[in-house]
């Protein structure tokens, strides 16, 4: 297997495990118990709480996972493609 189609299956599993870890953890976080009705993916105490959620992911998860992304890129290419003399 060349190195391409290895970093392509590498970014897919990786991609599959951060969105496993970011669905557990929204579905942890807003799933709830309503009038003896489980609630999944919907039961938020306030308003506030659902914004303050998506403004976290979108302001701190999905930064963090492009710069790991990218970073692991540069660091690939630098071990590989750059000779030392």
């Amino acid at each position: 297997m060349n190195v391409r189609k290895r970093l392509v299956f590498a970014t897919i599993v990786i991609i599959w495990i951060i969105l496993a870890g970011y669905l557990i953890a929204m579905d942890f976080l807003s799933t709830g118990v309503v009038g003896s009705i489980c609630i999944p993916w919907g039961a938020f105490r306030s308003y506030q709480e659902l914004k303050t959620i998506a403004a976290y992911s979108m302001t701190y998860v999905l930064p963090v996972t492009l710069m790991v992304f990218c970073y692991s890129r540069i660091v690939y290419v630098l071990k590989h493609k750059v000779i030392l003399m």
